[in-house]
């Protein structure tokens, strides 16, 4: 900005006809505006003005360079107020990343009502099950599951106390032995998860403090989160999903959670920025709608799972 700033100064001394005149109306001294000056002289390689001991006036250079810098930071003082103005609402573009299962089944028709809401908004969605990096690609926040790694990444939740939950569809429970423990899910198809070269087929579970640990055979697997959520409400085998993920299609009966009595891994959903300065009014407005879309059909799926729960004891 400093040569943004001695351009406002060339501008002011080119108006006063004197350094000392310039000063003053900028609370400057005469030897800061002429240092400005100099710098300028010395970047553009010719003089700006003709100085004597009574007079300053521009020279040919600096007359046709004073038109085109005022109109030019006129321009840029007009651009300055438009954003200041703006940080107060909720306008622009948001870059966004999410999970491929989350955006499809519960993203979407958030963002459509959170867009309804503010119309001078613009939201551009990428889908992907892998990792974006934040630093290279051109995204302000990205929905990820789990506490981010890097501690640098300012990382604002949406949902604390999301778990997995072992989840198949009525058809496919109907036919197949209960599962009971965690050690009877090998005797049924599995449907795995699989990003980059990890391959996730070992589902842990917790009672009474005590972990079990299965790991699971499967003939399907996917790289695509929403692929293994459509499997599983068609009745493909038993899946180990994000209960946010899933949630809407409990609450319909499309999918029934099972092992309710052992305690799933945790699976906290967060929204994720590489740098707080993007944290303005429209992303914060974002992380607040979401963190309450999210609370709310959490309480949702909770109360129908324990109603459920408790007709079938």
């Amino acid at each position: 900005m400093k040569a943004l700033n001695d351009l406002n100064i060339f501008v002011e001394t080119a108006r006063q006809s004197s350094f000392s005149q310039a000063a003053h109306s900028l609370d400057l001294t005469p030897a800061a505006v002429s240092a400005a000056i100099k710098r300028l002289e010395s970047q553009l390689g010719f003089a700006l003005f003709v100085r004597s001991t009574r007079s300053l006036r521009l020279t040919n250079e600096g007359d046709i360079l004073l038109q085109r810098t005022q109109s030019a930071l006129s321009t840029i003082q007009e651009g300055l107020d438009q954003i200041a103005q703006s940080q107060g609402e909720i306008s622009g573009t948001l870059n966004l990343s999410a999970p491929s299962d989350f955006g499809r089944n519960q993203l979407l028709s958030w963002l459509d009502e959170f867009m309804e809401l503010h119309p001078n908004l613009s939201i551009n969605l990428d889908l992907s099950d892998g990792i974006t990096n934040l630093y290279h690609r051109p995204i302000d926040l990205a929905i990820r599951y789990g506490t981010p790694p890097d501690s640098n990444f300012v990382a604002l939740p949406i949902c604390r106390h999301n778990t997995r939950v072992i989840c198949a569809s009525p058809e496919y429970v109907q036919n197949k032995p209960a599962i009971v423990k965690p050690s009877d899910l090998l005797a049924h198809q599995c449907l795995c998860f699989m990003l980059s070269d990890t391959y996730h087929n070992r589902w842990t579970f917790w009672r009474d403090g005590n972990p079990e640990t299965v790991v699971v055979k499967s003939r399907l697997s996917a790289n695509d989160g929403d692929v293994v959520h459509r499997w599983a409400v068609n009745g493909r085998g038993v899946a180990y999903k994000s209960l946010l993920d899933i949630s809407q299609d409990i609450i319909d009966g499309r999918l029934l959670p099972l092992l309710s009595e052992w305690q799933s891994e945790p699976c906290p959903v967060y929204l994720v920025c590489a740098d707080k300065r993007l944290l303005n009014h429209s992303t914060r407005a974002l992380h607040q709608f979401l963190q309450s879309k999210c609370e709310q059909r959490m309480r949702q799926v909770k109360d129908i799972m324990s109603q459920r729960s408790s007709l079938a004891m």
